[in-house]
């Protein structure tokens, strides 16, 4: 049975593009197409830069996280599919056998051992990234945009990195850093900018559905987060003073805070979506993967944390995300593919039964975090989770409006919310 089990991990590792289609004829080819092109990265060929136009096309702007290149350049942003899906695409150097973004016949395709696969388009520009706010600070980078999303980052340091204990796939903080020296970005954000930065964005009519807000976390106050909500409540109220209604489209993403913490957050701004990211179901995991949220919460006061929250923004309206592939990481993690979907499934109907929704992105081992050099799942193993938790979602009548294919864009489960 060991024996029979290993060899069906093997083959699923050794499946190609089209095999995983061939076998998922459920799920658009182009949301697996989008998964992989996720987990193995892009790279951009010098015709496929010449087409870049800098007033039309959107580059790369101050993000949380890095790239697997390690470099902070003018490539564009992300890729859009011809169906509308969204990929945030992430820079990879060809060593390591990325997708390649290419020009063909005039048509800026995405290929794979020099076939074509899939035209696509660059995410185009909003109209405020050019523009600067009042005290001259450039407006893209104090908000980033998604296709249909607006991004704030109001703090790129997290506290859990003060004593080494920063969660393991993550390079938050490095990638902070390196975006403050090359770039000139504030260390955290003022309200006043944030404000005018995002008013000017509502002037472009129909293009944003949604904010967003996150950054890393802040232990320190009163009661541990306290000060981490404080900042979160100013920026919130900030954005807030732009709209004649009290509550937006938001959402939040940020540690697990207590009851009260949470409903001061509700009470007091527009927020209407709450996610804390557990990043792995699996409590010895998380342990090991996030020993700074385990340190100050824990995994099982994480998850009650969670589910106390849905009595405060009601079901459908919170959320965990988990960095899917994780649980695979070595030497600790799961190995196999089989199992660690399993365990991971059966942790996330626990939440989802409980109206706690959970999304995933695909695990990307990044050069400035302490997984840097892991390799992420099987393509199938990524398609068997989003097929998973979207049929969870499903069992459960449980939505997921405000994290969907519009509104976030990098969660391949959710991309399958088109179909309810």
């Amino acid at each position: 049975m060991a024996l029979a089990l290993q060899k069906e991990n093997e083959n699923q590792k050794n499946l190609s593009y089209f095999e995983v289609v061939r076998e998922h004829p459920d799920v658009s080819p182009l949301v697996i197409l989008k998964m992989d092109v996720q987990r193995r990265g892009v790279h951009y060929t010098k015709n496929a830069l010449s087409v870049v136009d800098e007033s039309v096309h959107q580059l790369r702007s101050p993000y949380i996280f890095g790239s697997r290149d390690a470099q902070i350049k003018p490539v564009p942003e992300s890729l859009l599919l011809r169906d509308g899906t969204s990929i945030i695409v992430d820079p990879t150097p060809l060593e390591q056998n990325p997708y390649i973004v290419d020009v063909i016949d005039g048509q800026l395709v995405l290929t794979d051992q020099g076939e074509i696969l899939e035209t696509v388009e660059y995410w185009p520009k909003p109209d405020f990234y050019d523009k600067r706010t009042s005290s001259g600070v450039l407006m893209s980078h104090i908000v980033s945009a998604r296709p249909q999303r607006l991004n704030i980052f109001q703090s790129g340091f997290c506290h859990f990195w003060a004593n080494d204990k920063g969660c393991r796939y993550c390079d938050i903080v490095n990638h902070f850093k390196q975006q403050r020296a090359e770039l000139g970005i504030p260390a955290k954000l003022n309200p006043q900018d944030v404000f005018e930065t995002v008013h000017e964005a509502l002037k472009q009519p129909g293009r944003f559905t949604g904010v967003c807000l996150t950054s890393g976390s802040d232990t320190r106050g009163a009661e541990p987060f306290d000060q981490e909500v404080d900042f979160y409540i100013e920026i919130l109220q900030a954005i807030g003073a732009n709209f004649k209604v009290k509550k937006f489209p938001s959402q939040l993403i940020a540690s697990a805070f207590t009851e009260k913490q949470l409903a001061r957050l509700y009470e007091e701004t527009g927020l209407t979506s709450y996610t804390a990211d557990l990043e792995v179901l699996h409590e010895e995991l998380f342990n090991w993967i996030c020993p700074g949220k385990a340190e100050w919460i824990g995994y099982r006061e994480w998850k009650n944390r969670l589910i106390r929250a849905v009595d405060i923004f009601g079901r459908g309206n919170v959320s965990t995300g988990i960095v899917g592939g994780v649980e695979t990481a070595k030497p600790k993690g799961f190995t196999s593919e089989e199992a660690a979907l399993q365990s991971t499934l059966t942790e996330a109907e626990d939440l989802i039964s409980q109206g706690v929704n959970v999304a995933f992105i695909v695990w990307v081992p990044r050069p400035g975090s302490y997984f840097r050099d892991q390799k992420n799942p099987s393509l199938d193993y990524f398609v068997r989770l989003a097929k998973g938790l979207h049929q969870l979602r499903v069992k459960y009548g449980l939505p997921i409006d405000f994290d969907d294919y519009r509104r976030c864009g990098n969660h391949p489960d959710t991309d399958l919310s088109r179909l309810l």
